[in-house]
């Protein structure tokens, strides 16, 4: 190339070159503009707002979150220590019922023994009465056979005075027996 034709473009101006005009790129701003402010009224604006109510909704679900594991750790807490609670409740029932039973059978066994002592009480007075019963029995016959056989040694019949005699100093030898 030339050197003036070099020259003679470096005269033309730099929008000139590119074919811009000045009232063409202001119309192209303003429409630009008015359309940005559309898109952002009507697309960018509700976006944004609804971008914004997600983040809260999520931010509300991670705090109900952080409050129900909460809660739940509370209520594990509770659970633990209401079971903890529940058993030691239990095992001190649970002794108490065993104290009652060893109590009770205690009672029982003296009761029992008691019983059995007074039986055995009751059953030796009976055997005593017994004895004496058959002692009484037996000094009777005793003297009545005593009557016979002094009745028939001497061979003949004793008076009730002799008898009695008779009688009373058998019952004596008896006793001493």
């Amino acid at each position: 190339m030339t050197l003036p034709l070099i020259l003679a473009a470096a005269e033309v101006s730099i929008p000139e070159k590119f074919g811009l005009e000045l009232n063409v790129v202001l119309i192209q701003a303003v429409s630009f503009l008015i359309l940005s402010g559309v898109l952002y009224y009507f697309a960018v604006r509700p976006v944004l707002a609804t971008m914004d109510l997600r983040a809260r909704k999520i931010d509300s679900g991670l705090k109900y979150a952080d409050e129900m594991k909460a809660q739940l750790d509370a209520m594990q807490a509770e659970s633990l220590a209401s079971s903890k609670k529940a058993q030691t409740e239990a095992t001190r029932i649970i002794d108490e019922a065993r104290k009652a039973a060893k109590e009770f059978l205690d009672k029982q066994t003296q009761e029992s023994a008691a019983k059995a002592a007074d039986i055995l009480a009751k059953a030796q007075q009976v055997i005593e009465l017994e004895k004496k019963k058959m002692l009484a029995e037996a000094r009777t016959e005793i003297a009545r056979l005593v009557i016979e056989t002094t009745q028939q040694v001497l061979g003949r019949q004793l008076s009730d005075a002799d008898r009695a005699r008779y009688n009373e100093a058998a019952a004596q030898e008896l006793a001493r027996a």
